[in-house]
């Protein structure tokens, strides 16, 4: 066997894909958002009919592609999705969208045409940490991807249902990659579906992680400028992005049915 070290130009390491054609890259983000949604779906963020994520279209950048109102996380195919114009109409697909969906993410990608893609959803322990009011604390490494990178929406109105609630919660994001929405639940934005669907799950974990360890006891911080490092090394939309492959990979092999 030969040990000679390999040159690491020959080792495999995925980067997102770059497209030529528009109809190849719609189908990629399609194919991304419904595995976001069976993702979501396997790790319990459904609620009834609450939760949505959204993927802007390729070519027609104020509409955004979306799963179906009522329908499963769980069940969603690529066939199923509906894409929805900046007037929230249905212009691809055969099911209705849900108002909220439309209300909030077509403010979101309207103020920031940056965000590929945006996510939301009722997890528990997202509401849990959205009921205190609070942010994220600087508790865990993982936590660190959202030191002073998320906001909080201290309001609660009811059932976001009108763009201009939408538009205030746009505004609270800013230029952030999350928002807590108080009393109501997370939503997240990246530069790909990748990107958004990971910062949601990871933002659900290191809520939980820091419910858990302040009902444990006193709890220790890491400190600003530590914070503040952690948060550049893995806090950007690539290592986002890197992050929700094994999670890709993970759902399309045991799911085979999502890409009819």
């Amino acid at each position: 066997m030969n040990l000679s070290p390999i040159p690491t130009d020959q080792l495999t390491f995925r980067l997102p894909q770059k497209f030529d054609d528009v109809a190849d890259e719609r189908r990629h983000r399609q194919e991304r958002l419904v595995a976001a949604l069976r993702l979501f779906g396997r790790f319990g963020f459904e609620e009834g009919v609450a939760g949505h994520i959204t993927a802007r279209d390729p070519e027609h950048p104020d509409h955004f592609w979306v799963n179906p109102f009522g329908m499963s996380f769980k069940h969603i195919k690529v066939s199923d999705l509906i894409l929805v114009n900046h007037e929230g109409q249905v212009v691809h697909g055969k099911y209705h969208v849900n108002q909220a969906a439309f209300a909030i993410h077509s403010m979101v990608h309207q103020a920031r045409p940056d965000a590929v893609a945006a996510a939301h959803s009722h997890s528990v322990y997202g509401k849990a940490l959205s009921s205190l009011g609070a942010l994220l604390e600087p508790l865990t490494q993982d936590a660190c991807a959202f030191y002073e990178d998320h906001a909080l929406f201290d309001d609660y109105t009811g059932v976001v249902v009108e763009t201009e609630e939408g538009r205030r919660i746009a505004t609270a994001l800013g230029s952030h990659k999350a928002v807590i929405l108080r009393n109501h639940g997370l939503l997240t934005v990246g530069d790909s579906v990748d990107a958004a669907a990971w910062w949601f799950i990871t933002m659900e974990r290191s809520c939980q992680a820091q419910l858990l360890a302040k009902a444990a006891g006193p709890t220790v911080h890491i400190d600003h400028d530590q914070a503040k490092l952690t948060h550049g090394q893995i806090g950007n939309d690539l290592v986002g992005w890197i992050n929700f492959q094994p999670l890709y990979d993970q759902i399309t092999r045991t799911e085979t049915d999502m890409f009819d």
